[in-house]
């Protein structure tokens, strides 16, 4: 169990057992402390809830500690600047996607913690958000259709506006930014997606294909 798994069967334990007494309390007809100790055990159990909403919204970010793979991208040329492209993730799910343009581009958010919350446990996170096509000339932007897609589905409550939200005195979070990276598109490409420890997404060349759209960038 991890820190916050820690932190949240604590409070768990907490509450249940504030309630017990509480009712115990109320059998004796101690209606005043009855009434202080309830309250004492609904705070536990609502921080319990909080700190779990949280947690859960933790889990669609991933850990970021060294450079690691983050994703791996391969394409399939469909027509004139029409891709289909292969994303499998870290975690192995694999979704395919349409593109427009000669060009993808990969994003992702990135919440490094303060000092002081690294000694508990928290690591600097990352979640793959966007997926999109690019053109490399502007006058192509402009008039061909654009291609997007949302790559993290959101569950509990949302940390990064959290961490907007409230004061820096009171925010674990040292920084929130989004990362990207882009590179060419070429039929039978595949490339390499990696984040650095500093959060910065890094995209290399995996095979021959790949390479020679690089040489032609």
């Amino acid at each position: 169990m991890g820190t916050a798994g820690l932190i949240i069967a604590l409070l768990l334990a907490a509450g249940c057992i504030l309630l017990l007494l509480a009712c115990v309390r109320l059998r004796r007809r101690r209606l005043l402390a009855a009434g202080r100790v309830g309250l004492g055990g609904c705070a536990c159990l609502l921080l319990a809830a909080l700190a779990g909403a949280l947690t859960l919204n933790l889990y669609t970010y991933h850990r970021l500690t060294l450079e690691q793979p983050v994703a791996q991208l391969a394409f399939e040329q469909l027509g004139e600047q029409r891709f289909r492209a292969r994303l499998v993730t870290a975690d192995g799910t694999t979704h395919s996607y349409l593109l427009h343009g000669n060009q993808w581009r990969i994003e992702a958010r990135v919440l490094k913690w303060h000092a002081w919350a690294n000694l508990f446990g928290f690591d600097t996170v990352y979640r793959l958000d966007r997926l999109s096509g690019r053109f490399q000339h502007i006058e192509d932007a402009r008039r061909q259709p654009h291609t997007a897609y949302d790559l993290a589905a959101a569950r509990g409550l949302d940390v990064w506006h959290l961490t907007q939200r409230l004061p820096a005195w009171l925010s674990l979070a040292d920084a929130r930014f989004g990362s990207a990276a882009y590179l060419p598109m070429a039929d039978g490409a595949r490339f390499a997606v990696t984040l650095s420890q500093s959060g910065a997404l890094v995209a290399r060349a995996e095979n021959t294909a790949a390479a020679k759209a690089l040489s032609r960038w």
